[in-house]
């Protein structure tokens, strides 16, 4: 190739950039927490500050605070992003975007584009990561925040122009229906662990029947099954009682709008499954509903559309347009918005899955063997976890244990456990799943005089409480030094649940979910024959469940190492499991662990006995629900088909 032809491709591929970056506008983050007076960032910026003639930072608010032009000179901008414990992020997004701000949290703050669009008669969900805007969407639906429109000032802008902004579109007869009306608005919150700091001295009923101004007191205490807790007070409750009782405040109460916040947090599926139903009662000719979920398998029974929310997490997010539950779903795992010609992520997840009613030990060693040909030399070997087998065949085997505790007893038939499986331990909320768990983890004796074989088990408990005063590199190297410096492990584990943002952070200041991904990857780094993982997908949203589940599997097979799972979310449940250990009996009262049995025939006895049917969507292979009494549904209850594996609607 000539030097002119060189040349030309050289100055073609320089034109071709400079158009890119014309289209993109930035986003200059500034996390103020981060960033207070005699903070290490809060120095380095104050230092740094109006070193050019456009003060691109400044030092405002009584010299309390920093705030960084977003159109600040090169020179100025990468000073910032130098900013000590990365205090400062620049964020590139289209200006398309830019001109359509709905709302931000003031300069350096977080900024949501469009908006969710509900419509009467309808549920609306929401789908998307953490920190993407889903709850301040569901905040300015309420009018508990007013629509600033990309204004900083504080207050944002007047309702007139908020009016105007939305002029011609079906926002107009919301806003316009909440303000002249104005509409009643009642709101499920996120967190109902805050319930007993503001209502802790009230009885549940008391409480729900001063409410009741809807009517449905009856039928919504049947539904939540709240009869058993009625004369309780609500500081006594624990998270699914909380959970259920702020779905019935909201759900007793005659509104106009209907806003829910994962409202499946500590619910069991059964739970989960009465709990959809009656927020679908909810929607009538007048009212609105809106729901926020990441449990996808009950979003897709909740809602008749779904909006998609994407963008950059804690930078900005988009609201798009609404889909149809189906496609709004498959989209979501496709992580590509059809309607926008937009890929949101990189990869998509594909649900298909062969489980047969073939021996635990063959379907194993068939998984086993499927992995190993893909593998690319990653992850920890079986020769670097350790441990060892028992019984024939590799697989490890317990014993029929027992336990009473109080009033409650459990009886659990003996089982085995083979190489790279997991198996799903699957049941209502106080049966006793973890009561199995925490026996198999030695962390509580069985009754008589029976033993679990001495197997090296490693256990991540339900719930976790940060009591380490440390950052979490320093917690990781504490516990689990070899793994940590395994470059497998580092591949394997730690990049997929996202940890190496987080390693110097302080335990004490994570969230939720980031607490769940630090426990799971404690449990995962320590050497052991089987893994045992209590409810790992709480706090944890859509796509971190996805990731997670990818994880998982990809460690039992590269380890040839086994794993017993709590989970209620069905989606990701029927994606990881091999076989599933059913639970029968009456929650509370005495319950029986039946032996572990293929994953078909396990969720048709589960599924059975609360009268739901699933089928499998034909493009992505994911479990949905049946609409109760629908032709499929009446179908797959005369066959006796509760669950299909098979393709097809």
């Amino acid at each position: 190739m000539s030097k002119a032809a060189t040349r030309k491709k050289v100055d073609e591929a320089e034109r071709v950039l400079r158009g890119l970056l014309d289209k993109m506008a930035r986003i200059v983050l500034l996390d103020q927490d981060k960033c207070k007076p005699n903070l290490p960032a809060f120095d380095y910026l104050r230092k740094n500050a109006n070193m050019c003639d456009m003060a691109c930072i400044q030092v405002v608010g009584d010299g309390k605070r920093i705030q960084i032009n977003e159109d600040a000179c090169p020179a100025c901008l990468n000073r910032a992003k130098r900013c000590p414990n990365d205090a400062v992020r620049v964020v590139n997004l289209p200006h398309s975007f830019a001109k359509m701000c709905t709302h931000r949290f003031g300069t350096n703050g977080f900024k949501f584009h469009r908006l969710p669009v509900p419509r009467v008669n309808q549920v609306l969900g929401l789908v998307g990561t953490n920190g993407i805007g889903k709850t301040t969407a569901l905040r300015l639906l309420a009018g508990s925040i007013r629509p600033t429109l990309n204004s900083t000032a504080d207050g944002g802008v007047d309702w007139d122009e908020t009016l105007a902004h939305f002029r011609g579109s079906e926002l107009q007869t919301y806003y316009t229906r909440l303000l002249d009306q104005p509409m009643d608005v009642v709101t499920k919150l996120q967190f109902v662990d805050l319930l007993p700091r503001h209502l802790g001295g009230s009885e549940v009923l008391e409480l729900l029947t001063r409410l009741n101004t809807r009517g449905a007191l009856e039928s919504v205490m049947a539904d939540l099954e709240l009869r058993p807790i009625a004369q309780r007070k609500v500081a006594q409750l624990s998270g699914g009682e909380l959970q259920r009782v702020a779905l019935a405040i909201c759900l007793v109460q005659k509104a106009d709008v209907y806003l829910f916040d994962e409202p499946s947090s500590y619910l069991d599926v059964g739970q989960r499954l009465n709990a959809a139903r009656a927020i679908r009662s909810c929607a009538g000719p007048s009212t609105y509903v809106v729901c926020v979920e990441h449990d996808l398998t009950l979003l897709d029974y909740i809602s008749d559309s779904i909006c998609l929310c994407y963008g950059a997490r804690s930078a900005y997010g988009v609201a798009s347009a609404s889909l149809g539950s189906r496609e709004g779903i498959n989209a979501f795992l496709a992580g590509y918005l059809p309607t926008e010609n937009l890929r949101f992520r990189s990869d998509a997840l594909n649900f298909k899955a062969v489980h047969d009613d073939q021996p635990a030990e063959k379907l194993a060693e068939k998984g086993a063997a499927g992995q190993a040909e893909k593998a690319d030399g990653g992850g920890v070997r079986a020769a670097d976890a350790g441990g060892a087998t028992d019984g024939a065949g590799g697989a490890w085997r317990y014993p029929a244990l027992s336990k009473r505790l109080g009033s409650f007893s459990l009886r659990v038939e003996a089982g085995a456990i083979s190489p790279t499986e997991i198996v799903l331990l699957l049941g209502r909320n106080g049966v006793g799943k973890t009561c199995f768990v925490q026996m198999l983890a030695g962390k509580l004796p069985a009754d008589g005089d029976v033993a679990v074989p001495g197997l090296q088990v490693s256990y991540k408990p339900q719930h976790i409480t940060p009591s380490f005063e440390g950052r979490v590199r320093d917690l990781l190297e504490r516990h689990i030094a070899d793994a940590l410096g395994h470059e497998g492990f580092a591949a394997d584990v730690m990049r997929p649940l996202h940890l190496e943002s987080l390693l110097e952070r302080r335990v004490k200041t994570l969230s939720g979910g980031e607490l769940q991904r630090l426990a799971i990857a404690l449990c995962l780094g320590k050497p052991a024959d089987v893994y045992l993982l209590d409810e790992p997908s709480a706090y944890l949203d859509s796509e971190q469940r996805i990731s997670f589940a990818h994880m998982l599997k990809r460690f039992m097979h590269f380890t040839r190492k086994a794993c017993l799972i709590v989970e209620h979310d069905l989606m990701l449940a029927t994606y990881l499991a091999d076989r599933v250990i059913v639970y029968e009996g009456t929650p509370a009262v005495e319950a029986v662990a039946l032996a572990p049995q293929p994953l078909r025939s396990g969720m048709n006895l589960f599924l059975e006995r609360l009268q739901v049917t699933f089928r499998r969507d034909p493009e992505t292979h994911r479990p949905r629900i049946n609409k109760l009494g629908s032709v499929i549904d009446k179908e797959q209850k005369a066959s006796g088909h509760y669950f299909y594996l098979a393709d097809g609607a």
